[in-house]
């Protein structure tokens, strides 16, 4: 549960930075969401201003004391001086992953 908890923190955390910019007038382009029950969720959208998110759960070893949750998933959005920045992410057991080519290595 703890390690949920940890991912759950992680991408919270991750959303609110790429939506920190003054939001004017954005409009959604795109939205699309998908429950598969308790075994994972999709979901991804387009913003009017660039922004872009995806993102997939899956449950491992669903019933067992293995149970674990990996999430994949990007996010991109376009800074004040108008680059675009994308983010790709892990987040299992192992912890949470990004990489983008502005994060240092």
């Amino acid at each position: 549960m703890m390690k949920l908890m940890l991912v759950v923190g992680s991408m919270a955390l991750l959303f609110a930075l790429a939506s920190a910019r003054p939001q004017n007038d954005v409009e959604v382009l795109e939205y699309e969401s998908e429950n598969t029950g308790l075994g994972g969720y999709k979901f991804s959208y387009k913003l009017s201003d660039g922004t872009s998110r995806t993102e997939e759960g899956v449950v491992n070893n669903a019933g067992t004391d293995n149970e674990s949750i990996s999430i994949r998933g990007s996010v991109s959005w376009v800074a004040p001086d108008g680059q675009t920045y994308t983010i790709n992410f892990v987040a299992d057991e192992n912890g949470f992953q990004p990489e983008g080519a502005h994060l240092p290595k």
